[in-house]
């Protein structure tokens, strides 16, 4: 095989093989040799039948093989001999007007993965926030258990429906005097001051008392989902069914026996183990994020343009899925659009940072255990039907490619708590707000904090897996009686230093009716 090197620049290459006739003709020849016993042809006996002959019967699937295995083995030689440490999968293209008889010419395309050294890791200094759990917040999380396990009881016949009671209405809407789809329901519960309706809706029935029938009018929000109701006026006739009440539900040794627990002592120790586990997950974030700005601060090599815009594709991706079930799609992916370049930087970081903390696991031996990655593919499997579970666990053992992408996320926290155990740590207390806005302040462009000079690794091997660079979640915050706009955090914000997404529109609010949606949102 001959081989030419056409391109060596930055991390691309590319070479031209030529396979020479005589050697596929060689590779045929063995083949055939190999197959022939195992040929049956009348007029011959099992194992006889001439090479010549099988070779004319099955010259043409045989010679398909032996090309396909001869090209596949030629660019494994080529790597091998090359020392090259693909990125990602290398581009091969055989040459036009191939004839069999002929030398096969093909180019190979690859990227290679840079030429890294292990950052430091001497002297990394981070800061650990902590929140304590007051007793304040103790209270509040017991008052929110209590409101959740709220019992609504039939009140009074004389009892004014107030804020926070229930009622169970039946209801017919009108625009314009006609009844329209969604518009009707009964036995609908709607609690007082929920925000379940529309504005003015819940309003308007306040002081009913059961047996009421009442008729109210409201205006169908301008961004309301359904067309013929945007910005309409509605009448609906109300039928007050029942008022209910839900008695003041008191945290005390019955209501922890009531959940199952020995008593109030054993609620509280749960719910504060509860809420430091929500802060501890808030704490590693906002360390994870610490720890990756100083990477990305103090190392900037190239990285291969193939990752990168496989990491850019897979955030483009989502945000446009994320676009495309907002209330105003165009102007959502717009949005989007006008920060694409941004996201570009995000996925390059994402892919250095990776390539570091792959470096770093390597150097340190950091590693998975077989048990470890047993359990990755046991849990990965549940999300799979029971018949499906075994293919799954089958095709994973089989695909190298497959198992990477599985441990990646593992291997990348070991790698980060393997720092964590190294790095001189310093601790702080902080309330919960002060936490949340240390992460929101971690969550700028990365851009905006590359420092005057970066240094430059120099050479050394660099590993050959990528250990994705993504950053985890904060934990969910208590969720206010109204939902806020939701953020597109989690498709580039939960990774390295990644530019915050643009905001979701407020959700639509939910209508009267039990089955159907149109009535008073």
């Amino acid at each position: 095989m001959d081989i030419v090197e056409t391109t060596n620049e930055g991390l691309k290459r590319a070479y031209q093989l030529t396979i020479s006739a005589k050697d596929i003709d060689a590779r045929i020849d063995a083949e055939v040799k190999k197959v022939a016993p195992q040929v049956r042809m009348p007029g011959f006996r099992p194992g006889k039948v001439p090479a010549n002959l099988v070779r004319k019967m099955h010259g043409d699937a045989l010679h398909a093989d032996v090309l396909n295995n001869t090209l596949r083995e030629s660019v494994d030689s080529l790597i091998r001999d090359k020392q090259l440490r693909p990125a990602m999968q290398p581009k091969i293209d055989m040459a036009e007007g191939y004839e069999q008889g002929k030398d096969a010419q093909l180019t190979v395309e690859v990227e290679v993965l840079p030429e890294i050294e292990a950052p430091t890791i001497e002297g990394l200094k981070l800061e650990k926030l902590n929140v304590p759990v007051s007793d304040e917040a103790l209270d509040e999380a017991l008052e929110r258990l209590a409101a959740g396990q709220k019992s609504y009881k039939d009140a009074a016949k004389t009892k004014k429906a107030a804020d926070g009671d229930q009622l169970i209405i039946d209801f017919v809407g009108r625009v314009d005097g006609v009844e329209f789809e969604g518009g009707k329901a009964e036995n609908t519960p709607l609690v007082i001051g929920s925000g379940q309706f529309i504005p003015g809706f819940e309003e308007q029935l306040t002081g009913v008392k059961t047996g009421d029938t009442k008729t109210i009018t409201v205006t169908f929000p301008e961004d309301y989902p359904a067309e013929n109701l945007k910005g309409k006026d509605a009448e609906f006739d109300i039928t007050v069914q029942a008022v209910k009440v839900a008695p003041e539900t008191k945290i005390d040794e019955d209501f922890a026996k009531s959940l199952g627990l020995e008593g109030l002592d054993k609620l509280k120790e749960l719910m504060r183990g509860q809420l430091e586990q929500e802060t501890a997950g808030l704490t590693r974030t906002q360390m994870k994020r610490q720890l990756l700005d100083k990477l990305a601060a103090d190392y900037d090599f190239p990285v291969p343009e193939g990752m990168v815009e496989a990491e850019f594709q897979q955030i483009w991706n989502q945000l446009q899925s994320e676009a495309a079930r907002e209330e105003d799609p165009e102007a959502a992916i717009k949005e989007i659009e006008a920060e694409k370049e941004d996201y570009k930087r995000i996925a390059e970081r994402r892919v250095r940072l990776g390539l570091l903390l792959s470096e770093i696991g390597q150097a340190n031996k950091v590693e998975i255990s077989n048990q470890e990655m047993q359990m990755l593919v046991q849990q990965a499997a549940q999300q799979y039907r029971p018949e499906d579970r075994q293919r799954f666990v089958e095709y994973i053992q089989s695909e190298p490619m497959a198992q990477a992408q599985l441990r990646a996320p593992l291997y990348e926290d070991k790698v980060v708590d393997f720092l964590f155990d190294k790095a001189e740590v310093t601790e702080r207390e902080v309330t919960r707000e002060e936490l949340e806005a240390a992460i929101e302040a971690e969550e700028a462009p990365a851009e905006a904090k590359k420092p005057a000079a970066k240094k430059k690794a120099p050479a050394k091997k660099a590993p050959a897996k990528k250990a994705e660079a993504a950053e985890e979640k904060p934990a969910a915050k208590k969720a206010p009686a109204k939902k806020p706009a939701a953020k597109k955090a989690d498709t580039a914000e939960e990774k390295p230093a990644a530019k915050k997404a643009p905001a979701k529109k407020p959700a639509a609010k939910k209508a009267p009716a039990k089955a159907k949606a149109d009535t008073a949102k």
